[in-house]
């Protein structure tokens, strides 16, 4: 008898402790908003394109290779990602719950990779309140899993050779060259991550692996096809500033600026106004069809993942193209042989014209999630919308990947060739991507 009540007082006590334990759930909302967390703190800290490319490919991977863990669905990048090693495996004699590790490595990778890491430490801290209070043996237990991936994640990034390229030296202007790149108004700036294609890539061999046919012959002869080329950018300009509000090629441009250098000068004074760079745009667009198709945790943290790869190393080969070429801009051009007194519609971005960064990244990762999510995915892409922009509608990932890389046109920033070629080169790029990648089964 004193043995039935003793056992009957344990089990008491044991219920008593765990009346308040419920399993975790992760929901896919609190994936989406922890990305968009480092998207906004990438607007605060101005990071270039290339680097945000950078920031947004590491914590997805690290979380991808935890779901990946658990989740037959999905292939570990494991030998598939340059230098990449299988991660940590969990203690099994642990709750974890492989969810709540992914999130927690995603935060803690991007917190390794981004400046004001106090905005992000806000976030997280309130997910983990909430996380604890549920359960806290579960969610100590996946916290310390996720902290030892994320660790593992930050050693293979310590590799790709970026701490190296901050101490190499600036971009040094040819002034001798009429046909090479030099800095545009407002704000003259240097030009961006001239070192940029010595940075390891994800998957594609090498930065010059997908190096594209060149620009034409540069030449101010009028019948020159460089000479068109300038012409035409001026001529789309003037037309289409004619039709004022009523222009959709303003729209277009305007709606793919994503240009986090923009200058404003009023009077003596001269600020910066906030963007978020093309490759956020498109991770943009993996949120909106992830949404749209209700797809779980694990299908969203892959979709965020393959995407990211593939714009990382579009932008590793199109600014290794960029600083090979060494085109001068239209507006130097312009300014200099055609009328001294015209602007683009949208700013110059501060480094050479061939090919168009836009292009190059809207091809690969139009590429990407066409894979994903099919061809003909309709979508509403109201991701401009914070910055005062409309929602704009495409009838597929491709369409909007050409109406970004003619934005760059439209708004006077770039010539026909670097749009055209550099849509290719990224769909290419997107491609060979998809065939040296197996992460879905």
């Amino acid at each position: 008898m004193k043995k039935t009540l003793g056992v009957l007082l344990v089990l008491a006590t044991l219920v008593a402790c765990n009346k308040n334990v419920e399993p975790i759930i992760v929901t896919t909302d609190e994936l989406h908003m922890a990305i968009d967390k480092v998207t906004e703190i990438m607007i605060h800290d101005i990071f270039s394109p290339p680097v945000a490319s950078r920031i947004y490919a590491y914590p997805n991977i690290a979380a991808y290779e935890i779901i990946a863990l658990n989740d037959e669905t999905y292939n570990s990048l494991a030998g598939q990602a340059h230098e990449l090693t299988a991660i940590p495996k969990p203690d099994t004699t642990k709750p974890v719950n492989y969810a709540l590790s992914a999130l927690v490595a995603h935060m803690d990778v991007s917190s390794r990779v981004i400046f004001s890491e106090e905005k992000l430490a806000v976030f997280r801290d309130s997910l983990y309140a909430v996380w604890e209070s549920k359960n806290p043996s579960e969610f100590n237990a996946s916290k310390d899993y996720g902290l030892q991936v994320a660790e593992h994640i930050a050693e293979w990034m310590k590799g790709d050779n970026y701490n190296q390229t901050r101490t190499m030296p600036k971009f040094t202007v040819n002034t001798d060259d009429p046909s090479r790149w030099q800095p545009t108004p407002p704000a003259y700036m240097d030009g961006i991550e001239p070192h940029w294609n010595k940075i390891r890539p994800f998957v594609i061999d090498s930065a010059n692996q997908f190096v594209p046919d060149p620009p034409p012959p540069f030449s101010m002869d009028e019948d020159s096809e460089f000479y068109k080329e300038v012409k035409e950018v001026y001529d789309i300009s003037l037309e289409i500033t004619e039709k004022g509000d009523a222009s959709e090629e303003i729209a277009i441009a305007q709606f793919w600026d994503c240009n986090p250098y923009v200058s404003v000068t009023r009077g003596h004074l001269m600020f910066a106004t906030k963007k978020i760079s093309p490759g956020a745009h498109w991770i943009g667009i993996v949120k909106i069809a992830a949404k749209k198709t209700n797809s779980d945790f694990n299908k969203t943290v892959y979709a965020y993942t393959k995407t990211s790869m593939a714009i990382a190393d579009a932008f590793i080969s199109c600014w290794d193209e960029k600083y090979r070429s060494n085109l001068i801009r239209p507006e130097t051009l312009i300014n200099e042989h055609i009328d001294e007194n015209w602007q683009p519609v949208l700013q110059t971005p501060p480094f050479p014209e061939y090919t168009s960064g836009h292009s190059v990244v809207s091809g690969a990762a139009a590429t990407a999630l066409t894979d994903i999510f099919g061809d003909e995915f309709a979508f509403d892409d109201d991701t401009e919308l914070p910055y005062g922009l409309p929602v704009r509608s495409f009838n597929s990932f491709n369409e909007a990947a050409d109406e970004a890389a003619i934005s760059r046109m439209y708004g006077g920033i770039h010539y026909r060739k670097a749009v055209a070629v550099g849509v290719k080169q990224g769909r290419d790029l997107g491609q060979y991507v998809l065939e040296n990648l197996t992460m879905a089964n």
